[in-house]
C-alpha cells in the first residue's frame, strides 16, 4: 500500500465520459491528493485537484509534469469519432500531438509509466468482422480511428525503443450513466436510456440491425486499472489489447430495455454515423488480454440494462 501512496497520477481529458469515472476511481485507490484531473473544461463537480490544461500546450504540461512530480499519466484527451470527422485536422492534431507530447514526457520527467485509450474504429472494412482478432489488418475509415491506430504504433515504438511502459486497450462502445458521452458513433447505446425513461421513445442513429462490441462502464474502468497494475512481465501486447465484454443492435438494446417499460418504443433516422458504424467489427476476441492479465466481464446485456435503468432513475428521481 504504501507504494501506491507514492504515485503521481495525472488525468488528461479527465472531464470525458470515461475521465469521469476513471478519475474518481484512481482517487479511491491512490488517494484523492494523488490523482490530478485535468481538462480544457472544469468538471461539473469539484470532487479533487483539478487543473485546466490544454494538450496542446507542450509548455503548460511539462510544467505540470514537474511541478506535481507525476508519476503515471492516463492520457484521455481526444476528439472521438463523429466528432472528429467535422474536422479532421484539428481531431489528428489534438489525438496525434497531445500523444508524442505524453509519450517524450515518459523520456524526460519522473513519468513512468503511461495508459493510452485505443477503440475498434482503428478496425475498417477490411478487418475480420466477427471475433475480430488480436492482431489483424486495421485500415480506419475515421480520422479518429486513423489517428489511434498511429498512436498504438507509437506506444509500441516508444516500448521497443526506449523501454517506456506504455499500456493500452481498445475500447469498445462505452455505456454509462455518470456522464454523457462526446461525439462517439455509439453514443446511442446511452442515449436509449435517458429518452426511455423521460420519453417513452427514441429515434435511433443507426440502423436496427447495426451490431457493434459494447462494454459497461464498470468493466472499463476495472479492465484499465487491472491491466495498469498488472506486472510488467504479463503486458505482452505493447500497441493495445482487444477488450470484449458484449455485442448487440439498437433492436436487441430495445428489446432488453422494454423488458422492464413494455411501452417504451424505438425508431431509426440513420444519419452519417451509421456509414462508420458500418465499417467497424461486430464482435471482438480478446482472448490475449484474458490470458496475460486476467481480463473477464462481469456485465452482459440483461444485467447492463437492468444497472443502468436502476442508476438512471435514482438520478432522475432527486
Amino acid at each position: 500500500m504504501a507504494e501506491k501512496q507514492e504515485e503521481k497520477i495525472l488525468v488528461t481529458g479527465a472531464t470525458g465520459q470515461i475521465g469521469t469515472v476513471l478519475t474518481e476511481a484512481l482517487r479511491g485507490q491512490y488517494g484523492i491528493n494523488n490523482v490530478l484531473a485535468t481538462d480544457i473544461k472544469k468538471p461539473e463537480q469539484d470532487n479533487g485537484r483539478f487543473e485546466m490544461l490544454d494538450i496542446l500546450n507542450t509548455q503548460r504540461i511539462r510544467e505540470v509534469v514537474e511541478d506535481h512530480q507525476i508519476t503515471t499519466v492516463f492520457h484521455l484527451a481526444a476528439i472521438l469519432s463523429a466528432s472528429g470527422e467535422w474536422n479532421p485536422q484539428k481531431t489528428w492534431n489534438v489525438n496525434m500531438n497531445g500523444l508524442m507530447s505524453i509519450l517524450e514526457l515518459g523520456l524526460e520527467t519522473t513519468v513512468k509509466k503511461v495508459f493510452f485509450p485505443s477503440t475498434i474504429a482503428v478496425f475498417g472494412k477490411t478487418t475480420p468482422r466477427i471475433n475480430t482478432p488480436q492482431h489483424t489488418v486495421m485500415t480506419p475509415s475515421t480520422v479518429y480511428g486513423i489517428s489511434k491506430s498511429a498512436g498504438e504504433l507509437w506506444c509500441n515504438y516508444y516500448h521497443q525503443r526506449f523501454g517506456l511502459d506504455v499500456r493500452s486497450v481498445r475500447y469498445p462502445g462505452i455505456i454509462s450513466y455518470q456522464s454523457m458521452p462526446g461525439g462517439g458513433t455509439t453514443d446511442y447505446a446511452v442515449d436509449i436510456f435517458h429518452h426511455a425513461l423521460q420519453h417513452g421513445t427514441y429515434s435511433c442513429f443507426l440502423e436496427g440491425d447495426t451490431r457493434l462490441p459494447m462494454m459497461y462502464m464498470d468493466d472499463a474502468i476495472r479492465a484499465t486499472l487491472e491491466l495498469m497494475a498488472a506486472p510488467a512481465e504479463n503486458v505482452k501486447v505493447r500497441t493495445s489489447y482487444n477488450l470484449a465484454a458484449m455485442s448487440f443492435t439498437p433492436a436487441e438494446l430495445a428489446a432488453a430495455i422494454q423488458k422492464h417499460l413494455p411501452d417504451f418504443t424505438i425508431s431509426y433516422a440513420p444519419d452519417e454515423r451509421q456509414a462508420i458504424a458500418a465499417s467497424w467489427t461486430e464482435s471482438i476476441d480478446d482472448q490475449p488480454a484474458r490470458d496475460d492479465w486476467g481480463w473477464n466481464p462481469a456485465f452482459d446485456l440483461d444485467a447492463m440494462t437492468t444497472e443502468m435503468l436502476t442508476q438512471l432513475r435514482k438520478k432522475y428521481t432527486q
